[in-house]
């Protein structure tokens, strides 16, 4: 059978840095350009410790940020003709020890992990965002979809660029905007090119919380908190007085 290693190339290497306000708390700063057979053929991301700042888009040969409002400073980026001095570095590596490797060694794959959360605290029939979090992706070689009773859903859904983890292994972010029912079953589907089976992961709401006694229980609680420190308050009022009096006394003597 055909095997193929599947290669990631640092560009440079992950440079730890030290945050100056907390000298005693490392971090790392990671620099990585990834290329394989299967589509996307090409990666490069900057991350901080496990959080992506920037990501490069080789069909429009710039960098793009995670966050829209963070945008990237030029002089801090790697410019985009050296980006594409790496890609063909390292699809020349990729070539080379995928035939030196071919028969000897298997294609190096991990196992996608998903997990479904909601982006605000459940409560039926009010707006909300459905995240499917994808872990453990090597290569980086795999769709996100969703489906909702069985349907496929294609409108609203969003899916982040692959970040790249300290481990190397990759972590994908999906979105779906939706409106939960009683009754309602949504699934995440992982599919990977070039295999036949996927992962599938389902969701359905569990012990959502109704909006007035979500209200309800938010006012008891700012009544009874302000009870305690009322009454917490005149306790040391109290004590405060006595000292003062006991002090008073023993002066007069």
């Amino acid at each position: 059978t055909t095997s193929r290693l599947q290669h990631l190339f640092p560009a440079p290497a992950p440079i730890k840095q030290k945050n100056p306000l907390s000298p005693e708390t490392p971090h790392l700063l990671s620099q990585v350009l990834f290329c394989q057979p299967d589509s996307p053929s090409l990666g490069r991301a900057d991350t901080f410790d496990e959080d992506q700042l920037f990501w490069f888009d080789f069909p429009s040969s710039r960098w793009l940020p995670r966050l829209p409002d963070f945008a990237p400073r030029t002089s801090a980026q790697s410019p985009p003709a050296q980006i594409v001095v790496e890609a063909g570095l390292c699809k020349e590596l990729l070539r080379g020890l995928s035939q030196m490797a071919h028969g000897f060694l298997p294609e190096a794959k991990g196992i996608p992990m998903a997990n479904i959360f909601t982006a605000e605290p459940l409560e039926l029939g009010r707006p909300n965002t459905l995240i499917c979090q994808v872990g453990n992706i090597f290569p980086a070689s795999v769709a996100v979809s969703w489906q909702h009773n069985g349907v496929p859903v294609t409108q609203g859904v969003n899916t982040t660029p692959y970040n790249i983890n300290e481990d190397l292994a990759l972590t994908v972010y999906s979105t779906l905007p939706f409106t939960p029912h009683e009754g309602d079953v949504y699934a995440c589907n992982i599919t990977r090119q070039r295999e036949r089976f996927s992962t599938l992961t389902y969701w359905v709401p569990q012990d959502p919380i109704p909006s007035k006694l979500l209200e309800t229980s938010i006012c008891y609680t700012a009544i009874a908190l302000g009870i305690v420190l009322f009454v917490a308050g005149v306790v040391l009022l109290v004590l405060f007085r006595r000292l003062r009096s006991q002090d008073e006394a023993q002066s007069s003597w």
